[in-house]
């Protein structure tokens, strides 16, 4: 077979020339992934349940969800779990081939076929289905280089400034913030002054309303910080208010 092109030039470099321009073609109207799927989508849902714990959460949270996810269209396999804390978190796994976008659209159905044998609190919370990948994209740390703010300053920075502003960038489909949670206050009422001043119900009232929340790190606190707040509570006789200082002890 060598020879043969060896005495013959010409029908060599036509092959090899057609043989160039074919992949050519085939280069063009192939079609190619830079960066393929390797990793299989994941859906997950989300939901609270006030005052349950795990066990509560499985039976009357979870196990209706979880029966109407069964059978799911093209459905690797699901995982749950339920804290203490009311939370519950369950991730659907999808095979690879199928789009995240559909698989969304799939559990969200099974998810409302679930809603009505879902509790009030449940529903009333309201139950997120996102898409999810298995490992995180990146990971970001807040410090305070002098030690000026702590954990939960911090975190309550990434809240108020950094977890929209990401959540809109392109490709990001969920951003969580570890480490510390939320400014909080927790209140512990008074029965029997409340039943002496005849109160029946509280609104919470903030000094500084007029400043815009997460502006910078001093009004961060200044929003939290039960010396600048009042809380009104609203008597049984229509007109009048008590402070709450009168009712309640807090905690910060």
């Amino acid at each position: 077979m060598s020879a043969f092109f060896v005495r013959r030039p010409i029908v060599a470099i036509v092959i090899a020339v057609l043989t160039v321009l074919i992949g050519l073609v085939c280069m063009i109207a192939l079609p190619v992934a830079q960066y393929p799927q390797i990793a299989p989508p994941e859906i997950v849902v989300q939901t609270h349940y006030t005052g349950a714990d795990a066990i509560t959460i499985e039976q009357s949270v979870a196990a209706p969800i979880e029966q109407k996810m069964s059978g799911v269209d093209k459905m690797n396999y699901m995982t749950s779990t339920n804290a203490n804390n009311g939370d519950l978190r369950l991730t659907v796994n999808f095979d690879i081939a199928t789009d995240p976008n559909i698989d969304q659209i799939l559990t969200q159905l099974r998810v409302s076929q679930a809603q009505s044998q879902l509790p009030q609190d449940v529903n009333n919370f309201g139950v997120t289905v996102q898409k999810s990948v298995s490992a995180p994209l990146m990971l970001v740390s807040l410090t305070s280089p002098k030690q000026t703010y702590d954990g939960t300053f911090l975190a309550n920075y990434a809240y108020i400034n950094l977890v929209d502003q990401l959540s809109r960038l392109p490709g990001i489909s969920n951003v969580q913030v570890f480490g510390a949670g939320q400014y909080a206050m927790r209140l512990w009422v008074k029965p029997d002054q409340l039943a002496k001043l005849g109160s029946h119900r509280a609104r919470h009232h903030q000094r500084n309303s007029g400043a815009k929340h997460g502006e910078s790190g001093r009004q961060n606190r200044e929003r939290t910080d039960p010396e600048r707040s009042d809380l009104h509570l609203h008597r049984a006789r229509a007109g009048t208010i008590a402070n709450a200082g009168r009712v309640r002890r807090h905690r910060c």
